[in-house]
């Protein structure tokens, strides 16, 4: 069979060939056969059949390119018909986004006009159209049209010399598959945050009750989510969780805080839990990850909420409880040798605040600087241009010999960096407060000590972030950390005044925040030579700056106990914002206050309360930050009829969902 196929492949090829040659071969002979007339007929019937067979093959060809084009003509005719009928919507485009043509399902997103000419962006807003030319169905894009959800992605139409590129864009209507993401998987981390301090303060034969109701409250809790939940130490719970359930939770304000603090077998202390709960990762350990961010922020904000991490956008519901004293000392002698230890491996210390430095900040870095010097090590404190706030306890300094080239400013602290050099962080965590970014991100070995509420917008890559929001203060921190980095502290009288002011400062003169540790701290300075009417000194007001508080006040707009303030045109001293906010609270009827200043078209606002309202979740809607009883913001390029829009829209809604 194999040779049968040659040979007549082999015929069909020779076959042309043969019958001319045999003519040929036929007239050479009649020729030398002296028979010219049978030659010379048999050449003509030769030439004869010969055109007689190019202008059958002619036609056949002709014909069949007749055929050929009608079947490309149908074929596209086809395509044509059925692109043009696709139940989805589809569109060719230019590399300008220009609307070449589209399909009759793409035309009922406009039924009113034909969509030639013009932009596809101006039909499917928000669309991103070098991301959909790059023609890369793992960079599709989600866009919702009228009522319908669409995936949108392209590919380049190949083959066809044209002077533009064209594109063919697919929408892929996926509105009847938007519910699946209801039954994705969540993952909620709960810890009892005070349980021991709890215990600690309720009678040893209530204890086993109390910590049974926690138990069946939080077990009751993950069945109403129908979640799977796992104990995985004894205050700690992890829950699987439905992304529907998720949301009907947010909708609910997490009743779950509520139904906890209102357990009560004769504790002192209510019992507060911190959740974390991640959603929107790729996978359950991404979750678990995003879960466990969440978490670790609504315990250094102060416990008592929700942290929800939804990849990179973070919310927080709850945190109205005040904040427990740890009276515990554990961690501050634990931390301090560690800070010890980084020091004596650092060629040279820097110590930097945040912007505005106010006596906290200031206060905290010279105590700092104190014990560093005496570990031996070279010690500076990074100061800006704005340091009016402080200035009446920075003249001192600069007075004193003792404390010559131990200030820098930002340009000269670029100067001193080095692969060894340790950088210390004080009163601030959030990276758009501190005084000088760029320094903070090319230093490699960092310390954090603060005590406000974590913020999501935390400097990465401390070594140690020592952040404790019970603490009054972070001078109060400071003075605890430094007794026990050397055995007798050597502070000078002007350093023991400038911690002791840090602590006054932020406790409202011992009036807010002081715990057992607090009046600790006060003693140990007050021990060391600090001077109470030199700290009083540094914040009273001169007569220019008493009448100015006086104005501001007068603006005061009070509603329902909450007062909103606004300082006089051309004040160029941004602490006298707080100092006016601080002022409003003494007055009777007023449990809130919010005071505005606005300084070359930047607006700060101080917020400050004495009930239930927590302000640094209002101000932390505006990007600030602080504690629940003051908190404030910086708003940038921003009126001070625009900013008091924005403090009205969050007062409004933090109030609303009770926080």
């Amino acid at each position: 069979m194999e040779w049968k196929e040659f040979l007549e492949k082999r015929l069909k090829i020779i076959r042309p060939i043969i019958t001319p040659v045999l003519f040929v071969v036929a007239c050479i002979g009649f020729y030398y056969l002296k028979s010219a007339i049978l030659g010379s007929i048999l050449l003509c019937i030769f030439l004869l059949f010969s055109i007689t067979e190019y202008l059958s093959s002619v036609k056949e060809e002709e014909i069949i390119d007749e055929k050929v084009e009608q079947i490309k003509v149908d074929i596209n005719e086809n395509i044509n018909s059925n692109i043009f009928n696709l139940i989805f919507p589809v569109s060719i485009i230019k590399e300008s986004g220009e609307i070449f043509w589209s399909n009759k399902e793409f035309r009922k997103f406009i039924p009113e006009e034909d969509p030639s000419g013009l932009n596809i962006v101006s039909i499917a807003r928000g669309l991103n159209i070098s991301r959909l030319l790059a023609c890369d169905r793992d960079l599709h894009q989600k866009i919702k049209i009228v009522d319908s959800l669409y995936i949108v992605y392209a590919s380049r139409i190949e083959g066809y010399d044209l002077d533009e590129n064209l594109y063919i864009v697919y929408f892929n209507d996926i509105s009847n598959f938007k519910n699946i993401d209801n039954t994705k998987e969540s993952i909620m981390l709960i810890e009892v945050d005070n349980l021991a301090e709890v215990l600690e303060n309720t009678l040893e034969s209530d204890r086993p009750m109390l910590v049974a109701d926690v138990e069946k409250s939080i077990n009751a809790y993950a069945q109403r989510l129908k979640a799977m939940i796992t104990k995985y130490d004894t205050n700690k719970y992890v829950l699987s969780v439905q992304d529907k359930y998720i949301d009907e939770e947010i909708n609910n304000k997490f009743s779950i805080l509520k139904e906890i603090s209102e357990i009560d077998r004769g504790n002192k202390f209510e019992v507060t839990l911190s959740i974390g709960i991640g959603r929107g990762g790729t996978c359950p350990l991404e979750n678990n990850n995003f879960a466990t961010t969440a978490k670790e922020l609504a315990l250094g904000r102060g416990g008592d909420q929700v942290a929800i991490k939804n990849n990179d956008k973070i919310k927080f519901f709850g945190g109205n409880t005040r904040e427990i004293e740890k009276r515990t000392r554990v961690r501050a002698r634990v931390v301090s040798h560690s800070i010890k230890e980084l020091i004596y491996e650092s060629s040279n210390v820097l110590i930097i605040g945040h912007k505005n430095p106010d006596m906290d900040c200031f206060g905290s870095s010279i105590g700092l600087s104190s014990v560093v010097k005496q570990l031996g090590k070279q010690c500076n404190i990074i100061l800006g241009k704005d340091v009016s706030a402080i200035e009446y306890f920075l003249g001192k300094l600069k007075s004193d010999s003792r404390y010559d080239n131990l200030f820098i400013s930002v340009e000269e602290a670029y100067e001193q960096i080095n692969e060894k050099t340790l950088l210390i962080i004080v009163d601030v965590h959030n990276s758009s407060y501190i005084l000088e970014r760029g320094i903070v991100d090319k230093v490699q070995r960092k310390i954090i000590i603060d005590h406000h509420r974590r913020s999501p917008d935390t400097v990465e890559g401390a070594i140690l972030s020592y952040i404790e929001v019970y603490a009054s203060s972070t001078s109060e921190m400071v003075t605890e950390v430094i007794q026990y980095m050397v055995q007798r502290p050597n502070l000078t009288r002007l350093e023991a005044e400038g911690l002791l002011a840090g602590i006054f400062m932020d406790t409202k003169g011992f009036s807010f925040k002081a715990g057992v540790r607090t009046f600790d701290a006060a003693s140990f300075l007050r021990a060391s030579g600090a001077d109470t009417i030199e700290v009083k000194k540094m914040f009273m007001d001169n007569l220019e700056d008493f009448l100015i508080i006086a104005d501001t006040i007068k603006t005061a707009e009070v509603n329902n106990n909450l007062a909103i303030a606004v300082a006089p045109e051309g004040l160029k001293k941004s602490f006298m914002a707080a100092r006016a906010a601080d002022e409003l609270l003494n007055i009777s009827g007023i449990n809130v206050c919010f005071v505005l200043i606005n300084i070359n078209g930047d607006t700060v606002i101080s917020g400050r309360s004495i009930g239930e309202i927590n302000v640094q979740v209002i101000l932390e809607e505006l990007g600030g930050g602080g504690h629940m009883n003051m908190a404030g913001v910086q708003l940038s390029n921003t009126t001070i009829e625009e900013a008091k829009i924005k403090l009205k829209e969050s007062i409004e809604k933090h109030l609303k969902v009770g926080e």
